[in-house]
């Protein structure tokens, strides 16, 4: 996921689905001091570590 490009759609999609996987009990794959999902999934993103990919259709 690192060096891609995302829209701020699909970024707001990642984050939303990566928050709900924590929220929901899935491990967190950084440390962090954050105790928030949506924090969690933030710094995730940011670190590029967030295993979802985007499938695009190219017209």
């Amino acid at each position: 996921m690192k060096g891609e490009k995302y829209t701020r759609y699909e970024r707001a999609r990642i984050v939303g689905a990566r928050a709900l996987q924590v929220f929901m009990g899935a491990p967190v794959l950084i440390d962090t001091n954050h105790t928030d999902p949506l924090e969690i999934a933030l710094e995730e993103m940011r670190l590029g570590v967030i295993p979802i990919t985007v499938k695009r259709n190219r017209y």
